[in-house]
């Protein structure tokens, strides 16, 4: 197989830094966008193996490995470190962080379904978050991304501090919504005075986030606010 070729000025075609592409171009910042999911077996390679060698970037070593199979990355599922290290570059630590990234992999994809969080009421969603939250000192939004089924996804921190217009943007609340791809999603927060009550502030915001995800296509379920062993759901109180 031929190795990389000089170009006018004497240097390998692949002896360029991870850092000289375009930041939307970088395989970190390409999962903090887009999701993992975005990325290519390469990059996906290349953030595992986290640095390249002198005259090689990681993502021209990543394309190396992929070599050794055609490109065939299921291959590697058998593969022990030695294979790895095979190719040029790769030394120990990174032949011992792919099979590792490997195996996790695999006792991912053989583990039982864990039991799955169900948002399906009012009363269930404070049940889930009220231990954690009735006791801080400060408000705490947080959103709930849940499926069809109203079964959880993920939870995301939307801010701390105190509710307010510019705490509470569509484009940060739903970022992580439309990335996951949720069905709905349930906002939680809470008041440290222990009172529920919903204020002004908390029904406008609420009523133009409902508003910014008719646009979207992810349904607001709810709003609900947790007081010291108290809660109240603004959609059971027809505040939505």
């Amino acid at each position: 197989m031929k190795r990389g070729y000089a170009n006018s000025c004497g240097q390998d075609r692949n002896a360029f830094s991870l850092k000289e592409l375009p930041a939307s171009e970088r395989p970190r910042e390409k999962i903090m966008n887009c999701g993992v999911q975005s990325l290519s077996n390469a990059e996906l390679l290349a953030v595992l193996i986290s640095s390249g060698v002198k005259g090689e970037s990681a993502l021209a070593l990543a394309g190396r490995l992929l070599a050794l199979e055609s490109g065939r990355i299921g291959s590697f599922a058998v593969y022990q470190p030695e294979e790895f290290m095979k190719v040029q570059g790769i030394g120990v630590a990174k032949a011992c962080v792919i099979s590792a990234a490997i195996e996790l992999g695999k006792r991912v994809a053989c583990s039982p379904p864990g039991e799955k969080v169900c948002l399906d009421s009012p009363s269930k969603v404070a049940a889930f978050f009220m231990p954690r939250m009735r006791y801080l000192k400060k408000e705490h939004l947080k959103l709930a991304l849940i499926n069809v089924k109203n079964e959880l996804i993920m939870e995301d921190d939307i801010s701390k501090g105190g509710i307010s217009s510019s705490s509470a943007q569509p484009r940060e609340v739903f970022a992580s919504a439309v990335r996951r791809g949720a069905y709905a999603v349930i906002l939680v927060h809470n008041h440290p005075s222990g009172d529920p009550t919903p204020s002004d502030a908390d029904i406008r915001i609420t009523r133009q986030l409902s508003e910014a995800g008719k646009v979207l296509g992810i349904r607001v379920v709810d709003h609900v606010i947790v007081g010291d062993g108290s809660w109240v759901s603004m959609a059971k109180e027809g505040l939505i």
